[in-house]
């Protein structure tokens, strides 16, 4: 039986991604061995989407209250990139994860899995 969802993000620089979890996200995580921190991530879903090109994958950010999490993570030092989006199913921002790009931080307005 499936008991988790492993998720991997590839970056330019692992130290300050990983510091970025570990500090201002605040996720509790274990050393696997020589600083190679693994993140729990907490409650999950999975959705499929169709595409119109090459299959791919994604991941974001999920939150209750978007401005809170915004407010709250900036005092932290988090950077964004663009304005807040209101989408159908979500409000959306851009979280700057310093070594790893961005990711989609979104607060659903679509029914979810947890």
């Amino acid at each position: 039986m499936i008991t988790a969802v492993h998720t991997l993000i590839y970056a330019e620089d692992e130290d300050a991604a990983r510091a970025f979890f570990r500090d201002v996200l605040e996720w509790p995580n274990v050393d696997a061995g020589g600083g190679w921190l693994i993140f729990r991530s907490g409650p999950s879903e999975l959705a499929l989407h169709p595409t119109e090109g090459r299959p791919h994958h994604e991941l974001s950010l999920m939150c209750d209250d978007l401005d809170a999490t915004i407010a709250e993570l900036t005092a932290k030092g988090a950077e964004f990139s663009g304005e807040i989006n209101e989408q159908r199913w979500g409000r959306t921002i851009n979280l700057k994860v310093p070594g790893a790009g961005e990711m989609l931080l979104y607060q659903p307005l679509h029914p979810t899995a947890y």
